[in-house]
């Protein structure tokens, strides 16, 4: 096993509020081992043009409270071609970087799939996204704080809601995961949750929906990857019920930002402290996670599936919103 002496860190793909506490845990793991640590900026297109950052611990420790990447983050259309993974490989060898951990979804792991076709440099993967969706881990940072944002929103929209006797069709971030929807849609109190994995809670919505004529507000929370859509729900709900005051809100960005919460604060912790000691070692092509509140590490290979949603959450969903 060759030794570690250079660590390469990158945040990929969309931002999540965590990321900064684990490049600091990162940081200070590594440096009680003697181990450099780097930051790539703006994901795997800093890889390709050689824009690495020596990473200090004392400036990350004044970040590691803040929301966003402070390495800044890309989607890179480049590291998707050969000559683009090549450019990649070369900034590794000239910066004799012997180690790499990128924070990120599992568009950014399949970037370490890639890489790995061309380099047997050792690498790890740290589930950052908002949207819960990778396998081998139960929470991935930011899912959590996504969720509070979510669920507060959903909150305040309820309390003008109520003084209207309105109907509200609210939109989560999540892609094709429901989970945001799920969570911020049950800790709210939601009358209804559409999400992409149920094809058959539309039909449970307009049921519901068709005669309503309450004193109260209705909340309906839909996740942006449910194939029918906020639109298209406003039109259903319409043509069953047009004695109704109907808005639509988009709850958007707004969910990526703000300060981490403490749970993926820890998160954050924990999984950046196991990266390091993995790599140290010997592990490679790996994402460490969390599993039953242990910290675990699942085959890189393994990940890049979508995280189901229980059939536990599936009859929560069935007894509060049908």
């Amino acid at each position: 096993m060759q030794p570690i002496n250079h660590i390469a860190v990158l945040t990929s793909g969309g931002d999540a509020p965590g990321m900064n506490t684990a490049l600091f845990a990162i940081v200070k793991t590594a440096q009680q081992q003697g181990i450099k640590v780097s930051g790539v900026r703006k994901g795997y297109e800093g890889l390709i043009d050689n824009d690495l950052v020596t990473l200090d611990c004392k400036n990350l420790q004044q970040s590691m409270h803040l929301g966003g990447t402070v390495l800044k983050t890309a989607r890179s259309e480049r590291f998707r071609t050969e000559t683009g993974r090549q450019q990649a490989l070369a900034t590794i060898e000239h910066n004799n970087v012997d180690a790499l951990i990128v924070i990120g979804g599992d568009g950014s792991f399949r970037g370490c799939l890639w890489l790995s076709h061309i380099t047997n440099i050792p690498y790890i993967g740290i589930p950052g996204t908002i949207d819960n969706d990778i396998a081998g881990t139960d929470y991935t940072l930011g899912f959590d704080t996504a969720v509070n944002t979510s669920m507060q929103c959903i909150d305040n929209i309820r309390d003008t809601a109520e003084s209207h006797n309105r109907v509200f069709v609210i939109e989560v971030m999540g892609r094709d995961s429901g989970y945001i929807g799920t969570y911020a849609g049950l800790t709210s109190g939601a009358d209804s949750i559409l999400i992409p994995e149920n094809d058959k809670d539309i039909d449970d919505l307009l049921l519901k929906i068709s005669d309503y004529h309450s004193e109260h507000a209705f909340i309906v929370v839909v996740s942006e990857g449910d194939e029918i859509g906020v639109e298209h729900v406003c039109e259903k709900i319409a043509a069953v019920n047009s004695n109704i005051d109907l808005r639509v809100t988009k709850l958007g960005h707004l969910q990526r930002g703000g300060n981490p919460s403490a749970a993926d604060r820890m998160l954050a912790i924990r999984l950046a402290v196991q990266s390091v000691k993995a790599l140290c070692a010997g592990e490679t092509a790996i994402m460490v996670g969390i599993l039953n509140n242990k910290v675990s590490n699942t085959p890189m290979q393994d990940v890049v599936k979508q995280h189901v949603i229980s059939d536990e959450l599936q009859g929560l969903l069935s007894v509060f919103c049908r």
